[in-house]
């Protein structure tokens, strides 16, 4: 048995747990997401697909590599998330209209539908959330995760 110390003992451990911005990120976004798969349930569409096809509406008809930027998504994972939504017709993916070897994603008459299902699961599920919260608090939080994207973005 080894009497080398080791570097990252129990304390340091504990600390990194209390401290880690990545770790706890990870802790909320995981208890977050679990708390919208519940609350969509209803509606057929997991958090990650109601997020895409919500991006894909407002963004209009976009090209994958803008909705990966503007999503902070690599296009290979973006586009393997994409992939359910277009068999079941929710979105329909395109030659783009500008350059044809770009692809651009539309939401098509089904999604919109399955978006208007969804949408007041969505709303109660932001009520709980504001509720627990509070809305100074829940506001501050958003602004907070948009910096953190930011500061990220600059590394």
């Amino acid at each position: 048995m080894s009497s080398k110390k080791s570097i990252c003992g129990l304390k340091q451990c504990q600390e990194i747990g209390q401290t880690c911005a990545v770790f706890n990120l990870r802790k909320a976004s995981r208890a977050i997401t679990q708390l919208y798969e519940e609350m969509l349930r209803p509606s057929g569409l997991l958090p990650t697909q109601f997020t895409l096809l919500v991006a894909v509406r407002s963004m209009g008809p976009v090209v994958i590599s803008k909705l990966a930027d503007q999503l902070v998504m690599d296009r290979t994972t973006l586009t393997r998330n994409l992939k359910p939504l277009e068999r079941d017709g929710l979105l329909r993916v395109i030659p783009g209209r500008h350059d044809l070897r770009s692809r651009e994603i539309k939401v098509t008459q089904k999604g919109i539908s399955q978006l208007e299902i969804a949408l007041p699961l969505w709303r109660d599920a932001q009520r709980k959330i504001r509720k627990a919260l509070g809305d100074s608090r829940l506001d501050s939080l958003l602004d907070d995760l948009s910096a953190v994207v930011e500061a990220a973005a600059v590394h």
